[in-house]
């Protein structure tokens, strides 16, 4: 009964140890996101950082990079702990392991007694011959035959046992000594951190003094944002010229328009992003000024931050219904997903016109890289809905 209790309380900790071993798989993928994200943006860094000029891209490149090092940190802490509970769950195995094993030994060990005892009380083949009846001597048969197998199974049980300890032993150094390879590895990490951070107390001195210049930069991203309202909103006045008569408002949709729409709402957090790499840099909705103390910005979308000459993409199937000059904002290209509409900015070399049918991860231009401003290159992308601004974050995929 011990032993069958046994194998079942070890099969109980290892099912608990196989989920969380795949729990730390999900820890390691994420923190190998993590860390190419980090790759990735010290790469845009170094390119910014050929022009000496401090540039606020710089900085809210910076910014996001101090984010992904806490979500490293983060993940690592998270897989430390992980590693604990996986250490303490085999360190209770390897007692158990250890207990069963010494009362099976000695179960053993009292059986090796037992028939050192017996062993001058005859042979065998006298112990059954002396029985007084056949019956008898077919109990005795029965009773040597289990015996003999009980010992067998008791040998049997100690070595596998054994082999079991042997492999648990192995296996909880083998986890604490990746724990201390995780714990060095979050001392590195937070070294890197505070780097970070202390280059960005710096770059946030060196800008307070262009106070001037970064007023009117953010004055001029505000009539940006203001044109490109103006547009959509010529977009949706047509539409409800379109729908004149109806009795919902809204855009006159054919049966084709409404499928894409719904199939583009479906695909919510599933759209591919609209260049093939990059990082946001700024995001959507109300927030305060990275260095304009008491300044609020308004983003309709969110900023991506890419390489120079990156391809921009449509995100959805759908239909150019504008390609226009921001003043100021270099083009922006406006595609009509049935009732949503996705806008990319900041474009040069556009490739498509009013009218033409894209699909999906088609390149539509390519971001323009400013090389009087730290070499920035900015895709500004939105989502709407009619008239409702969308946080494309919630739409694209991660």
């Amino acid at each position: 009964m011990r032993i069958r209790s046994f194998v079942l309380s070890v099969l109980f900790i290892i099912l608990q140890l196989a989920g969380s071993g795949q729990s730390i798989a999900d820890l390691q993928k994420k923190k190998q996101n993590a860390a190419q994200e980090i790759e990735y943006t010290t790469k845009l860094l170094n390119e910014v950082q050929k022009n000496e000029k401090t540039s606020l891209n710089r900085l809210q490149l910076l910014n996001t990079q101090i984010d992904q090092r806490n979500q490293l940190i983060s993940g690592i802490n998270d897989e430390i702990k992980a590693y604990q509970g996986l250490i303490n769950d085999n360190t209770e195995v390897v007692r158990w392991l250890k207990e069963d094993m010494e009362t099976i030994r000695e179960e053993y060990a009292e059986l090796i007694r037992s028939s050192y005892r017996n062993k001058n009380a005859g042979d065998p083949i006298i112990f059954l011959l002396s029985a007084d009846n056949f019956n008898q001597a077919f109990r005795r048969h029965i009773y040597m035959k289990r015996y003999t197998s009980y010992r067998k199974q008791q040998a049997e049980t100690i070595s596998a046992l054994q082999s079991l300890l042997n492999e648990k032993i192995v296996k909880l150094e083998q986890q604490k000594q990746i724990k201390e390879q995780l714990v060095g590895q979050n001392r590195q990490e937070a070294r890197k951190l505070a780097g970070e951070k202390n280059q960005q107390n710096s770059i946030i001195q060196d800008l307070q003094k262009q106070q001037r210049s970064l007023r009117q930069k953010l004055e001029q991203q505000r009539r940006e944002e203001q044109q490109l309202e103006r547009e959509i909103q010529r977009i949706i006045e047509e539409e409800a010229r379109k729908s004149a008569g109806k009795t919902t408002p809204g855009f006159a949709l054919t049966p084709e328009q409404k499928l894409i729409g719904d199939n583009f709402e479906q695909n919510k957090r599933r759209l591919p992003w609209p260049v093939e790499r990059g990082v946001i840099t700024e995001r959507f909705g109300v927030h305060s000024h990275a260095v304009l103390s008491n300044v609020q910005v308004r983003n309709n979308g969110i900023n991506i931050t890419t390489e120079a000459g990156a391809k921009v993409r449509a995100v959805f199937n759908g239909e150019v219904s504008r390609v226009f000059g921001i003043t100021g904002g270099n083009t922006a290209v406006i595609i009509r997903h049935g009732s949503f509409l996705s806008v990319y900015s900041n474009l040069r070399e556009v490739v498509v016109k009013k009218g033409d049918k894209v699909a999906t991860k088609q390149i539509i231009g390519t971001v323009y890289t400013d090389a009087d401003d730290g070499n920035k290159s900015i895709l500004k992308f939105q989502i709407w809905r009619e008239n409702q601004k969308l946080n494309p974050e919630e739409w694209i995929g991660r």
